[in-house]
């Protein structure tokens, strides 16, 4: 089955808002076995709806529509739908019941236009937002059939995991008592290669892969993601041996074989051990931080952070010697060690990193140029240190900053 998801909004073709909704559809939809064909972004404009509807039902199954269901005037997907699926709007009793209990607490809101989000489609099916006033429609367009949505982010998450998903699977059972899940995806995660050697070394397995296998070379911050492909082709047992005989080429460069973040495969070995971790960032400036605080559960290991970008942080909280900053620079092994280890002692954790860099676009000298990142990781079995040349641009220097950081981090935890 294949899948199309329009999104509506000016607001995502001026770039005011970013289209964060399409990507996780995408999860999700590989996730049900079904192929994601296309992404397309229209204005709120009728003609320029309708014509991005023509052309998706000219090539999918299912097509999937975020955003323009509010109810101000900007807001016409609801009246280009009914245009198109040649309907009018009634009232729908169930959803002003789930609208006034909503809003029960917030009588303000209930108001003349809030009234127009009970009107639904005649013709459509209408599933519950559990979370907002906007009705989930589903038309049906001959054996296709299309869903529309909310664009508000997790409006929209809830209504496809809750609703829309569920009623595909059901409905493709129905029709064609074909089972969704035959898209299959297998990640590793390789790093300390660069990606035309690791091509080369995967030359023959390439060649020898059948058609209905795709390799995709990902490169990002310092790491290479090698995903393994088949959209129903194979069966997944023979899937999973070209998948095993990727894993022993790579092994050499592998971190990991799996799609998960650095920081939750981080995360986990340090849960698995009941280490703890802290950090002092200088260059990166709490991005190391956030990472390891981003996912629930994390307070199981991660305890704290100094950001330390001024010297005199390092000097007074971290205890640099102020010597030393003067006799090797606050880019130097001697210092990212010096504020591993204090800020180990003084969260009191089993682990820490520092970073310590020249980010830019400015700072840099003919010795030491823009993307010199210096890391650090204090552990219970000693300190470690490397230099580090990560490029020219500011983001992308602190990102590969974290890259190499989690990723040594790893390697120390599986030792």
């Amino acid at each position: 089955m294949r899948a199309e998801v329009i999104t509506i909004g000016d607001e995502l073709l001026i770039g005011q808002v970013v289209d964060t909704n399409s990507a996780w559809i995408a999860e999700k939809l590989n996730e049900y076995g079904i192929e994601l064909f296309q992404i397309t972004s229209v204005h709120d404009n009728r003609e320029h709806i309708i014509a991005a509807l023509d052309e998706a039902f000219s090539r999918v199954d299912i097509v999937l529509t975020t955003g323009g269901l509010g109810p101000t005037k900007d807001d016409i997907t609801k009246h280009v739908l009914c245009e198109y699926f040649d309907t009018h709007l009634i009232e729908s009793a169930s959803v002003r019941a789930h609208i006034m209990e909503l809003y029960k607490e917030r009588p303000d809101v209930l108001n003349r236009l809030t009234a127009t989000q009970w009107l639904v489609p005649e013709n459509a099916l209408i599933l519950e937002n559990r979370v907002g006033s906007a009705p989930l429609m589903v038309f049906h367009h001959g054996k296709q059939i299309l869903a529309s949505m909310p664009g508000v982010p997790y409006e929209m998450k809830i209504a496809m995991e809750e609703q829309i998903l569920p009623y595909i699977e059901n409905y493709e059972l129905k029709i064609t008592n074909y089972e969704l899940g035959h898209i299959l995806h297998r990640t590793l995660q390789v790093s300390g290669i660069p990606e035309s050697s690791l091509a080369i070394i995967l030359e023959d397995y390439e060649n020898e892969m059948p058609p209905s296998l795709h390799l995709a070379y990902l490169p990002k911050d310092g790491m290479i993601r090698l995903r393994l492909s088949t959209y129903g082709g194979i069966p997944e047992d023979e899937m999973n041996r070209w998948f095993e005989r990727l894993k022993e080429l790579v092994a050499a460069y592998l971190i990991a074989d799996s799609d998960e973040p650095l920081e939750v495969i981080a995360g986990n070995l340090l849960r698995q051990k009941g280490a703890t971790i802290a950090t002092a960032e200088s260059c990166t400036g709490g991005k190391m931080a956030s990472l390891l605080n981003k996912h629930a559960g994390s307070s199981a290991f991660y305890y704290g952070s100094v950001i330390s970008y001024d010297n005199s942080v390092k000097e007074h909280l971290l205890g640099v010697p102020e010597e030393m900053i003067q006799a090797h620079g606050v880019v130097s092994e001697e210092v990212v060690r010096t504020m591993a280890e204090s800020v180990k002692k003084l969260i009191g954790t089993d682990y820490a990193i520092a970073t310590s860099g020249i980010a830019g676009p400015t700072g840099g000298t003919p010795e030491k140029p823009v993307g010199t990142v210096w890391i650090a990781w204090a552990t219970p079995k000693g300190t470690y240190a490397e230099c580090f040349h990560l490029g020219k641009l500011r983001e992308q220097v602190t990102d590969r900053a974290c890259t190499k950081a989690l990723v040594r981090l790893i390697q120390l935890l599986r030792e």
